[in-house]
């Protein structure tokens, strides 16, 4: 039988039961962070729970991790604790459970309609990697920059490719980007462009969440690092591809890239992901030994994004992608981002990079989708070769189970001009 809330959740929601990502919210403007679990249209207010003394595990009584503004206390203490959370949380929902479903005072303190509370960053994000990880992203790319000959270079196959990004501008959903100055290009023999980005993209990413973390110096073990994984969010690294395009020989991205990241508001755990866990594309050359494992997965997540010109009250949908496509997996990034010996801390982001399926409606970006701006893209009769000010770009991520929905909410912005 089949597990039920005793709050009524709509077939179609995102985050039934079987799901409960974690989030840090506002019930009122003048009041203080605390971390919740989405359930339905509600969140549920998790200092509430924890003050009342429910969470009485064994790992969790008499602990402090849901009085704090974020979850990185929470998410630093591993997955045996995750576990005892989530275990209890589920039992209190459910609708066999009279502890909380009976409590009417303690229902109206906990469980608040999540159109009533401001949602933040879940984390402290103390360092944000962008990786490069679809094959299929990573071949438009090169034949675009570099032509037929070399597309994807050879370094690629051997290893995850990633750079640093910039943990300060990375954002929460609905929040406006302005759109970035830099230079760009010089055409013929003038000095180069300097101005507001001509060319303002999105990128489909998700990215993982880091738990524990490991001590400087020790790597973490490939078999292991799933351990390390808290969960995941949706992620939309906005790209200035004319700014990136001048400054990224020799050292990579820079300005183009670090005026804006933005991230769902709730984390999905990967327990609530195990069910839709599918098999990795065959790696070929094999990787070596460290990024060897045992059992090589990805989640099979459909991914879309909807972008909404200014003008128009309806959104268009320009892609449709899957996590499933990854050819580094999550476990291998984070692996890899260790083995010299850097540490991860609790509440990094590793993004996954672009995430493009192989047919051309399933690339993950408008680099692909226009081939760098030779093509239109249509929305709904307006032409886009890039970000226009005003659109407002929308990312959503979600897995069918057998009668419910396992989803991750939206990851939306709009594009504002920057100031005169």
């Amino acid at each position: 039988m089949a597990l039920k809330s005793f709050i009524e959740v709509d077939d179609e929601s995102h985050f039934p039961i079987q799901n409960l990502p974690y989030g840090v919210f506002k019930p009122q403007p003048s009041s203080s962070p605390r971390p919740g679990v989405a359930i339905g249209d509600f969140v549920l207010d998790l200092s509430q729970i924890s003050s009342a003394g429910l969470f009485d595990g064994p790992l969790l009584k008499n602990s402090n991790v849901f009085n704090q503004p974020n979850l990185n206390k929470f998410i630093s203490l591993g997955r045996p604790v995750w576990k005892e959370a989530r275990a209890t949380i589920q039992k209190l929902l459910s609708a066999t459970e009279p502890t909380l479903r009976d409590n009417a005072a303690l229902r109206q303190k906990s469980l608040l309609p999540v159109s009533s509370v401001e949602l933040l960053l879940p984390v402290v994000v103390g360092d944000y990697t962008d990786f490069f990880s679809s094959l299929h992203h990573t071949k438009n790319c090169g034949l675009i920059f570099r032509g037929p000959q070399n597309p994807v270079l050879e370094n690629w196959y051997h290893l995850p490719i990633a750079y640093h990004g910039r943990a300060s501008s990375v954002v929460i959903s609905g929040t406006d980007i302005i759109r970035p100055r830099g230079q760009a290009h010089p055409s013929g023999g003038s000095p180069p462009y300097f101005g507001p980005s001509l060319k303002l993209d999105f990128e489909l990413e998700m990215a993982t969440v880091v738990g524990p973390g490991n001590e400087l110096g020790k790597p973490v073990d490939i078999n292991n690092a799933e351990d390390h994984i808290f969960g995941l969010v949706l992620l939309n690294d906005w790209s200035a591809r004319d700014i990136q395009a001048w400054e990224y020989i020799p050292l990579g991205p820079f300005l183009g890239k670090n005026f804006g990241t933005t991230i769902s508001p709730w984390i999905v755990t990967l327990e609530a992901l195990e069910p839709f866990a599918c098999e990795a594309p065959k790696q070929d050359p094999p990787p070596l030994p460290y990024l060897t494992e045992k059992e090589s997965k990805n989640y099979d997540i459909s991914l879309e994004v909807h972008i909404k010109p200014a003008e128009h009250e309806n959104s268009s949908v320009v892609t449709r992608s899957s996590l499933k496509h990854l050819y580094w997996t999550l476990t291998q990034q984070l692996a890899h981002h260790t083995i010299n010996g850097c540490n991860l801390r609790p509440g990094d982001l590793l993004g996954t990079g672009t995430i493009s399926g192989p047919e051309p409606e399933a690339r993950g970006c408008l680099l692909e989708l226009t081939w760098n701006g030779q093509n239109s893209l249509s929305l709904n009769g307006l032409d886009r070769k890039f970000l226009e000010d005003g659109d407002e770009v929308t990312l959503t991520g979600y897995c069918k189970g057998n009668g419910y929905t396992i989803g991750f909410g939206n990851c939306s912005g709009k594009i504002v001009p920057p100031a005169p």
